[in-house]
């Protein structure tokens, strides 16, 4: 079993900046690609970012892309999404997950974090 826990959201005005993080309680962390997702009010969950294990590649959808990045401290077990110039439509619960492999599709990861919630004003 691997728990995953988001921190970092919080209410922000456009423009702004946030960086989220993601705790991860495993131990072959490293062995993990590991994505960000978001769910926005009356909106289906959709992919943000992912990286690979080693960190080494990153995938973005392109609403985000030149905006947010993901990164990973695979010795603190821990993932990033640092969030720029962010917009009202960036509004939702930010999860993160686990997976074999980084790709775009949610059905791909097995775990999942409570999600953290992101507001950003007008």
């Amino acid at each position: 079993q691997v728990q995953l826990v988001e921190s970092g959201g919080e209410l922000v005005q456009a423009g702004g900046s946030l960086r989220l993080s993601c705790a991860a309680s495993g131990r072959t962390f490293s062995s993990y690609a590991m994505g960000w997702f978001r769910q926005g009010p009356g909106k289906e969950r959709e992919f943000v970012a992912t990286i690979r294990g080693s960190g080494s590649r990153t995938y973005y959808a392109d609403s985000v892309k030149g905006r947010f990045t993901i990164s990973r401290d695979n010795a603190k077990n821990t993932v990033y999404l640092q969030m720029n110039s962010l917009k009202p439509e960036d509004t939702a619960v930010y999860y993160c997950a686990a997976g074999p492999i980084p790709t775009m599709a949610s059905t791909n990861y097995d775990y999942w974090g409570q999600g953290t919630q992101v507001t950003v004003s007008s």
